[in-house]
């Protein structure tokens, strides 16, 4: 079964609108947990936004040179989930 997932950015702290400074994947990309999705720059550090499971890349709301901040989608992606016993 698969399961659309929306990926937001993370907490930020004391900083808003941060710029996305890379795109690390395309539509249609399958990513492993941890694998980053996005690049943020801050006036203190760059991170990344990373996959907090496997799946396959769907939309990607955010481009390059673009501002963001805490709660903002950036990526849709679905992935897959194992059958509960509900399911069965």
């Amino acid at each position: 079964m698969a399961e659309r997932m929306d990926i937001v950015v993370p907490d930020l702290g004391d900083f808003a609108d941060v710029e996305v400074i890379e795109i690390l994947v395309s539509a249609g990309d399958t990513v492993s947990k941890e694998d980053g999705l996005i690049t943020l720059e801050t006036d203190k550090a760059t991170m990344d936004v990373p996959a907090p499971v496997d799946g396959t890349i769907g939309e990607i709301t955010v481009s390059v040179g673009g501002t963001v901040s805490s709660g903002d989608v950036t990526v849709s992606y679905t992935h897959l989930t194992l059958p509960t016993k509900e399911d069965v």
